[in-house]
């Protein structure tokens, strides 16, 4: 890597999923930094790429129209982190990892890249923390649809998801009504409640179910029940899918040993339309979303957060205030340390206004007795 204070060529990758919005903040990356006079190149697949060393320049008309694109024009990878690379499986079934962190560190020594600007969530933020600690100046711009990384208000992607989520409910709402079931919408968010707590408020659904807030069978049954009994005979339920039935456990639909985050949830819709059915009489369906939040054009306002974001980025870059992620709070631009996001996450907390204003205007959560 070119040594030294001086920054010449800065590299840019996005880790972990795709997201609404990572095209806009990579667009305002680079047009902000060449505006500077800097040389940005663009790392394909994440982490993988400086494994591999996949890297290409990014010029203007490189970035040009890809604002309100979908994805990332430079690829994502959610399975590698560099000092845990899998390189095949033992006779145990069990993967063999080599440390990659060396590679990397050739490959930005090849390409003259000076710092990194990292574009992603609590894993992304907890790898790039690794390359601080060999010497390497990084920015980071949090990622994620579900919302929950430490240190800033809002993620970009998030605003996209919720919108995505609530008019899929809104949609299911006249089946329901037509038919007279119960419907349940099994949105993203594994430890947190963001997108089901948001998209439930927004579509007015009748019950949403949180990772946060543990959730009884009967409460939802009793919650069903008054309404058919009330005249209304349909019933809305919103459903995070790390959701978990009090003194029971998230519902795993698969474990990829080759990930550095192996669980993958999902069942939990299934779970508690079949349970309310049976309980009920009333017949039940099931939604499950994945990965239809995470894809397509970000809403406008996403757009406008990650060109926020982004050029926050580059100028914290051009101001050398290194080893720092942008952040949003109390509604104005600001940046955290790094690793306050690094390996932790945001959860709905108890006292959230969004929550109170739910419970206010007789939304139920599950955990009513």
């Amino acid at each position: 890597m070119a040594g030294g204070t001086t920054i010449r060529r800065v590299g840019v990758l996005t880790g972990g999923g795709d997201c609404p919005g990572l095209n806009a903040v990579i667009r305002a990356v680079t047009k902000s930094a060449l505006s500077e006079g800097l040389e940005v190149v663009g790392i394909e697949d994440g982490f993988l790429g400086l494994v591999e060393n996949r890297v290409r320049p990014l010029t203007a008309p490189d970035v040009a129209g890809i604002l309100t694109a979908g994805g990332t024009i430079l690829g994502s990878n959610n399975k590698t982190d560099p000092e845990r690379l899998v390189v095949g499986t033992g006779p145990d079934g069990k993967p063999i990892h080599r440390d990659g962190m060396d590679a990397c560190m050739m490959t930005l020594e090849h390409n003259a890249v000076d710092a990194l600007i990292v574009i992603g969530g609590d894993g992304t933020m907890t790898i790039a923390d690794k390359f601080v600690k060999r010497g390497v100046p990084c920015i980071g711009v949090p990622k994620t649809i579900d919302n929950d990384l430490v240190g800033t208000e809002i993620t970009f992607g998030f605003l996209t998801a919720t919108s995505i989520a609530s008019e899929a409910i809104d949609r299911v709402r006249t089946t329901a009504a037509s038919h007279h079931r119960i419907m349940v919408v099994e949105v993203m968010g594994r430890n947190a409640g963001w997108i089901a707590l948001h998209s439930g408020v927004a579509s007015g659904a009748d019950v949403i179910l949180l990772p946060e807030i543990p959730f009884t069978l009967e409460s939802l049954e009793r919650v069903v029940m008054g309404r058919a009994q009330r005249g209304s005979r349909y019933s809305i339920i919103c459903c995070a899918e790390g959701a978990k039935p009090k003194g029971g456990a998230q519902i795993v639909a698969k474990v990829d040993p080759t990930s550095p985050d192996p669980i993958r949830l999902g069942g939990v819709g299934k779970f508690v339309a079949e349970q309310l059915e049976k309980a009920t009489g009333i017949e039940s369906r099931y939604v499950v979303l994945g990965h239809v939040q995470r894809g397509g054009t970000p809403v406008p306002a996403d757009r406008v957060l990650s060109t926020q974001f982004g050029f926050h980025a580059a100028m914290l870059m051009h101001q050398r205030k290194w080893n720092r992620m942008v952040a949003m709070q109390q509604n104005a631009l600001t940046d955290v340390a790094l690793t306050e996001a690094a390996g932790k996450q945001r959860l709905v907390g108890m006292d959230d206004p969004v929550l109170a204003a739910a419970r206010g205007v007789y939304t139920m959560f599950g955990d009513e007795r």
